[in-house]
């Protein structure tokens, strides 16, 4: 089976051309994402049919689970598009069958090469109903305090096509033992279908500092979704602007919500290597 490995700011997905095919998607996932003994990533992402777009997305975290969305993911996903048949070089904007509906992707060339895009995410939600949190009021959380190993944190939840708890805070994010607390965060009770985590330090109203606990997949170096996360609670907050730089461990994405409609997201492009997996 032919692969693409495949990376947005350093969150590394492998990519596959599923159109005509039908395996154990989650146990393949598993498998080629581990770093010791497969391909190593942070989940699959499969390219499928789809009667309402140029193609289908799926994904696959690390741990088999299937995720909803993944912007930088979706980024890739279009390079991969390209450079394997999926669909035509001439195709501009790209529209992508997600699980949170058909977005929209424009693409930016360098020579024959995909280097850089820029996804419509869709309109942002902080329904409680649908992040999910068990509270009773289901408005929105802002400013939940919520106590992780003896330390609390200010949680506000929105949706990006999945779920998210982002948490400003004063001590430096490298600071944070992220590895312990962030799954202690994504299973909390608070989140009956788990939870990505985003703690972030505001540089200045255009720029922030971030680290992320992706749900299913752990420490990331960066993540799409996470990303219009914090732009979108940023903003309504007033910590942050329309126009904001989100500083990840992998490098630096977009952001741009200007308080109402959809929320944009641009950032990188770049093909690690190619290869193929055995067929077991």
């Amino acid at each position: 089976m032919r692969f693409t490995k495949m990376h947005g700011a350093g969150n590394d997905y492998v990519y596959v051309d599923a159109r005509r095919m039908d395996k154990d998607w989650p146990a393949l996932s598993v498998a080629m994402s581990d770093r010791h003994t497969g391909i190593g990533a942070d989940g699959l992402i499969l390219a499928m049919e789809s009667n309402t777009a140029n193609f289908r997305m799926r994904m696959f975290n690390s741990d088999g689970s299937e995720g909803d969305m993944c912007g930088n993911g979706l980024r890739c996903l279009v390079s991969f598009a390209f450079n394997n048949g999926v669909i035509s070089p001439d195709t501009s904007p790209v529209v992508v069958e997600t699980m949170s509906g058909d977005l929209e992707v424009v693409p930016q060339w360098d020579g024959a090469e995909v280097v850089w895009a820029r996804v419509g995410m869709g309109e942002p939600s902080v329904a409680v109903e649908d992040i999910p949190v068990a509270v009773e009021d289901q408005s929105m959380l802002m400013d939940h305090p919520l106590n992780v190993e003896g330390t609390t944190f200010m949680i506000n939840t929105v949706s990006i096509g999945n779920p998210h708890a982002v948490a400003f805070i004063d001590t430096p994010v490298d600071d944070v033992e992220l590895d312990k607390i962030g799954p202690l965060v994504e299973h909390h009770p608070l989140f009956p279908k788990r939870i990505n985590f985003e703690i972030v330090n505001v540089l200045d109203d255009n720029h922030v500092k971030a680290r992320v606990w992706e749900r299913g997949s752990g420490l990331t170096e960066a993540c799409g979704t996470g990303a219009c996360a914090i732009g979108v609670i940023g903003r309504l907050k007033r910590h942050t602007k329309s126009d904001l730089t989100v500083s990840l461990p992998g490098g630096d994405l977009i952001v741009q919500w200007p308080g109402h409609g959809q929320v944009f997201l641009e950032g990188p492009v770049a093909k690690v290597f190619e290869g193929d997996w055995p067929e077991n």
